[in-house]
């Protein structure tokens, strides 16, 4: 029989470690090399990232703007959400222009302007010359503009001062967005800094700061030797990287994957024969917020995408008055991680009692103080964005408004309050698996969720280093390190620990199997995500060495997304054979689909849409188009949306009683979420971000970006045709699982104790002797 784990141990008697100590070492080492590249890499990146003057003057002495003038317009950039409306040095949101670029291209245009204009025989050269030459004094810390370059700077500055101002309106913002000249010639000097560091050349280099990115022709920004290079060997590692998985996994397959159990019988347990503990009920009330903060960013989502089909009114109604799109994508980027993680979150104190059968007294209390405290980030955090977007939220209570950074545009104070509620859940955590710990190895699965769990919110404390005061180069560094290192690699780590402890529980699996399972993903993450980070700081002012162990770590990515495709169909397999045997209904079979699914999602939407725009020759040209938003919708809703819709499935069948639970409502929930997203993915996104890339690379970045051709006719045709799939995704997949989470709360199952009973989920005689492949 499967029981729940109450034997009682010495303190000093542990259980022995279930696999070699030779896993433990590989996976230390592998972690441990990857964080002492990314060491190195922070250390380059302080050093060699593009300085900030503090003087810039033209030729003649003018003093055109200082260093503090750069940082106070990146804060305001980032306070007034336009890092949510367009994007610098590639990253940012999809309406708005690069500006980097958008300076880039329109300076040049008015030095060739005023050195005779195209006709010119020199005018090219002499444009060329001015953007090129590195006229930086390190000893004086001060950046001399050509004549020429001076006079286009206060050019823009007239430009932005329209474009923020009086026509802010009709781009998709609040009207009169930024009114204040002294704001204005703030936010202009932080476009120029980006712009000069992107076409000045590094001292004694043939390449600019940002491996000369923008792609601009007007002054010679073109693909470097380092971008064709690292394409070509990260195509290399890739196909050598999946030819050795096949290789190990035809060799050695009988070690690896997913392996049932030799089981005469299996019975699956009826739900509700299960008692629950206090805070497995307090759940309930978690689903019900995952399922109303999903429905949020799905509205607002679709928001933000009518602004792309029609900028100018949403069906008559002045959107942008209201909810501009830099507001509603904000709301749409930062309620993706809130409704995902909070389902983790639950799902991980519904386990907790069911891996040591017991729970702690008064382990709800702390379930529902946790609960209150997320539910004032998400709601708090949300109005103090507005505020700030609005213009009306106090210089004094900045730390409330918006920090800015994309995926982390809650304020400063928001940002605190959920690390600690982050920890907090760590603790309760800890308090239920207390027990357990004691008398496990520290190799064992029940260390490995703990370790897994507090991995979260240490690592999302990380994005504490992110400051609007440091340059956008080093803010951005640190970003990504939870953008991409919280979310792609421990984030998924402990679903794989969540998801094998369920098919522990559910006897698919023996715990030995699935252990070796996470120890094998563990290292096929790490390998590859760790260094794989910095695919995202290509061109943000890195040092070469950035892209060229970026780009060759992140192909090894799609390596363990390849050989999670396989073990999703080998589990499928498996779990129709073990549901054969089975005495009684399985009561998890949409629960299950939903796990499944995210292997599919984990190969289309994060391996091959992902490794398209990570290669450096592709994301030169790419970064910040729809392709990129293919990539993130495919991959965010695809997996962690998914796994989060299969976690709460599968605690809601305990919290719902068997005949107010809906099989159909959660096949077609299941169904109209998979075809919405394929939909949105293949009838919109791709298409127009292989439209976009086509046009970069014919017309130049700078006219891909802009709102003439996002608006275009034919892209607004595409953009139209997304409209059926988010009907389907909307109505029938979000609505049916926001009602199964209502039934959670209303029809929450009586009686709880905090002692489970010995048979959770199912009940399995084994047959003698074991597998001779499972060791």
């Amino acid at each position: 029989m499967l029981k729940a784990s109450t034997t009682e141990r010495s303190p000093d008697v542990r259980r022995p470690m279930m696999v070699s100590r030779g896993w433990v070492q590989a996976a230390a080492l592998v972690i441990l090399f990857g964080f002492a590249v990314l060491g190195f890499l922070a250390f380059r990146t302080y050093e060699t990232g593009p300085p900030i003057a503090d003087r810039v003057v033209s030729q003649d002495g003018k003093a055109l703007f200082r260093g503090d003038d750069v940082i106070k317009g990146q804060k305001l950039f980032l306070k007034n959400g336009l890092m949510e409306y367009g994007s610098v040095l590639g990253h940012g949101a999809y309406l708005g222009p690069d500006f980097t670029a958008d300076y880039l291209h329109r300076a040049a245009l008015s030095v060739t302007r005023q050195y005779g204009g195209a006709a010119s025989s020199t005018a090219q050269a002499k444009v060329i010359e001015d953007f090129k030459t590195n006229r930086y004094d390190e000893a004086t810390k001060t950046l001399t503009y050509t004549a020429a370059q001076a006079v286009a700077f206060e050019e823009l500055v007239t430009y932005y001062g329209n474009y923020f101002g009086p026509t802010s309106g009709e781009k998709g913002m609040r009207p009169d967005a930024i009114t204040d000249p002294t704001q204005i010639r703030q936010l202009t000097s932080f476009f120029a800094w980006t712009a000069w560091s992107g076409s000045t050349l590094r001292p004694d280099k043939n390449y600019s700061y940002t491996n000369s990115w923008p792609p601009e022709p007007l002054v010679d920004n073109k693909p470097t030797a380092n971008v064709m290079v690292w394409s070509v060997l990260s195509l290399i590692a890739l196909l050598a990287g999946i030819g050795a998985l096949f290789a190990a996994f035809g060799r050695w397959g009988e070690r690896f994957g997913w392996k049932g159990r030799q089981a005469d019988t299996i019975s699956f347990r009826p739900p509700g024969d299960v008692v629950l503990t206090p805070a497995q009920r307090a759940c309930a009330y978690y689903f019900l917020v995952v399922g109303l903060l999903f429905f949020i960013q799905v509205m607002v989502g679709a928001a933000s995408e009518h602004y792309r089909a029609d900028i100018s009114s949403f069906f008559g109604f002045d959107l942008a008055s209201w909810l501009p799109y830099n507001l509603v994508r904000t709301w749409h980027v930062q309620l993706s991680i809130f409704w995902t993680a909070t389902s983790f979150l639950a799902a991980g104190i519904f386990l907790a009692p069911m891996i040591t059968g017991r729970e702690p007294r008064r382990q709800h209390w702390l379930a529902y103080i946790l609960l209150g405290a997320l539910a004032l980030v998400v709601f708090g955090s949300m109005i103090g964005e507005a505020l700030d977007i609005h213009g009306v939220l106090p210089d004094v209570l900045g730390a409330f408004g918006m920090q800015g950074w994309e995926y982390l545009d809650l304020g400063r104070f928001w940002q605190v309050l959920l690390t600690v509620g982050l920890f907090i859940w760590v603790i309760i955590l800890f308090r239920g698996l207390r027990g357990r710990l004691r008398v496990e190895s520290r190799g064992n699965m029940p260390w490995m969720f703990f370790y897994t769990a507090l991995a979260i919110p240490a690592f999302y404390a990380v994005g504490l280093l992110t400051s609007s005061d440091d340059s956008f180069t080093i803010a951005d560094f640190w970003r990504f390190m939870v953008v991409h290192l919280w979310v792609e690699d421990f984030l998924e780590i402990f679903t794989t620990v969540l998801v094998a402890y369920i098919f522990v529980m559910l006897g698919v699996v023996r715990e030995r199997v699935a252990l070796t399972v996470i120890f094998l993903d563990i290292i096929l993450y790490s390998a590859g995500g760790v260094i794989g980070t910095m695919h995202h700081l290509y061109f943000s002012g890195s040092a070469a060495e950035t892209m060229a162990l970026g780009a060759f770590f992140s192909a090894m990515e799609v390596i363990p997304l390849t050989f999670l495709t396989v073990e999703a169909w080998s589990f499928l397999q498996l779990g129709a054979r073990q549901e054969s045997k089975s005495a009684t209904p399985f009561p998890h079979r949409w629960a299950v689909m939903f796990l499944v699914s995210v292997g599919f999602w984990n190969f289309l939407g994060a391996g091959i849409f992902g490794f398209l725009v990570n290669l450096p020759i592709v994301s030169y040209y790419e970064i910040g188009t729809a392709l990129t938003a293919n990539h993130a919708h495919a991959a965010m809703m695809g997996v962690y949306g998914m796994l989060a819709m299969g976690l709460a499935l599968f605690c809601l069948r305990y919290l719902i009683p068997t005949e107010r639970w809906s099989d159909k409502l959660a096949k077609i929930s299941f169904w109209s979420a998979n075809i919405g997203l394929a939909w949105m993915s293949f009838a919109t996104l791709l298409p127009l971000g292989i439209l976009q890339l086509y046009a970069s690379v014919n017309d130049g970045y700078f006219a891909a970006r802009q709102l003439e051709f996002i608006t275009n006719p034919t892209n607004s045709v595409f953009e139209w045709m997304r409209l059926p799939g988010d009907l389907v995704f909307i109505i029938g997949g979000v609505l049916p699982f926001l009602w199964l989470c209502w039934l959670g709360v209303r029809y929450r199952v009586g009686g709880s104790r905090d002692q489970l009973d010995e048979i959770l989920f199912t009940e399995i005689t084994e047959r003698e002797p074991v597998e001779v492949g499972d060791r």
